[in-house]
């Protein structure tokens, strides 16, 4: 990993000579207006940073407030890796150390975010008002540890040890203007804010709960500030238009991220198999109600009717009705008896929508007593097995 995205040379007196350019391994993603430059060098994202920068990150080394750092990067962490102790140097600390020296930088003076997601798919947005720009560099997958935040905890620390997730939302986010340690803290608040709307606007699912996803286990974050500007801000919250601004470009760079990175995207949701995950409703679910119910259990055949229909966004939009009532039940907001019969009532509709040529035996498919979850899986698996409904590409035709 030998080679730097900007090259620093340390004199016999121990100053440093800070960032003399890049290498022919680096490419240069971005120049902001106030002079930061971000470069991606193999498996790192880097951002060198002129004098006069305050600091907040949540990196191991060099994290918390800062007004010497020279340097942030975002780091991809070997697949091989599974805990601290397979990491070069045998804990995450030593690591990041390491990772700084290969880079060319001086430990001393940067910070470093940890990550397995891949470099390449780095999302870079800025928005701008009246001269003051804000940037949000994000990498981002969460497919295999999002998570809720109060889902139950994956480990307990001790003595140290941390384990690696193949996962994680990382946001270095630079601000154009000089702002107080306090106002950058809140940077963070809005910018965490802004990464759970972005995840609640893609219905994420958590993968420790049925809930819907707020960020992974182990995301990082790093704020940066310019003490040389002459505009001075004190509030980044989302009264502020500064936190409108950190608030809509987090929005879009971590949507941007997570397509890239894992393909979650708005039109990849519009899926009923893909919103029903959440609940560990899978095809072979779907297939143990099916085989049960009245009709030729051809597998190969209602699979593919499966995969057909799942995307008729008139069944999606009912699916994700019928699951946003489970969500209001489990909140407390609607009765669960009330909810069951809503559900029901949207579940008595789905033959008009899908066009089905036969009629449903709602009699013997549905039971106020049994789960919300349950009635759903046998209607529509008989509709889908039976019903012989309108096909998506039909029903895409029907709206032309």
């Amino acid at each position: 990993m030998k080679g730097t995205s900007e090259k620093m040379d340390i004199s016999e007196d121990g100053s440093e000579q800070y960032f003399s350019g890049p290498d022919e391994n680096a490419t240069l993603l971005l120049e902001t207006s106030s002079g930061e430059k971000v470069y991606r060098h193999l498996d790192s994202i880097i951002v060198s940073l002129p004098d006069g920068r305050s600091t907040i990150t949540t990196s191991w080394v060099n994290g918390g407030y800062r007004e010497d750092l020279r340097a942030i990067f975002n780091h991809k962490v070997s697949k091989a890796v599974k805990g601290s102790k397979d990491l070069e140097g045998g804990n995450v600390s030593a690591y990041l150390e390491i990772v700084s020296r290969d880079l060319g930088l001086n430990p001393a003076y940067s910070s470093g975010l940890l990550t397995a997601a891949r470099m390449e798919n780095v999302a870079i947005v800025t928005r701008s008002f009246r001269g003051v720009e804000v940037t949000g560099i994000v990498t981002g997958g969460i497919e295999v540890n999002g998570g809720r935040v109060g889902d139950p905890a994956s480990y307990y620390q001790e003595n140290g040890s941390h384990m690696f997730i193949q996962g994680t939302i990382n946001t270095i986010l630079l601000i154009g203007a000089d702002l107080p340690a306090y106002a950058m803290n809140r940077a963070i608040v809005t910018a965490s804010e802004a990464k759970a709307a972005a995840l609640q606007q893609l219905m994420a699912p958590s993968r420790y709960s049925n809930g819907i996803a707020t960020g992974s286990g182990t995301d990082m974050i790093a704020i940066v500030a310019d003490r040389n500007s002459s505009v001075h801000l004190t509030d980044s919250g989302k009264h502020s238009k500064l936190g409108e601004l950190i608030g809509l470009t987090v929005i879009e760079a971590t949507q941007k991220a997570l397509e890239l990175q894992s393909e979650l995207s708005p039109i990849n949701q519009r899926d009923m198999m893909v919103r029903l995950e959440r609940f560990g409703i899978d095809e072979a679910a779907y297939w143990n109600v099916a085989s049960r119910l009245e009709g030729e259990n051809r597998k190969s055949r209602f699979f593919r009717d499966l995969r057909d229909i799942s995307r008729n966004p008139f069944l999606v939009g009912s699916t994700c009705s019928v699951l946003h009532l489970l969500d209001e039940i489990s909140w407390g907001l609607i009765p669960e008896t009330s909810g069951r019969k809503v559900a029901i009532s949207i579940m008595k509709g789905l033959p008009e929508m899908l066009k089905s040529k036969n009629e449903v035996p709602f009699d013997s498919l549905l039971d106020e007593k049994d789960s919300i979850l349950d009635n759903w899986l046998r209607v529509s698996s008989w509709l889908i097995k039976n019903g012989n409904c309108q096909s998506t590409d039909e029903c895409s035709e029907s709206r032309k």
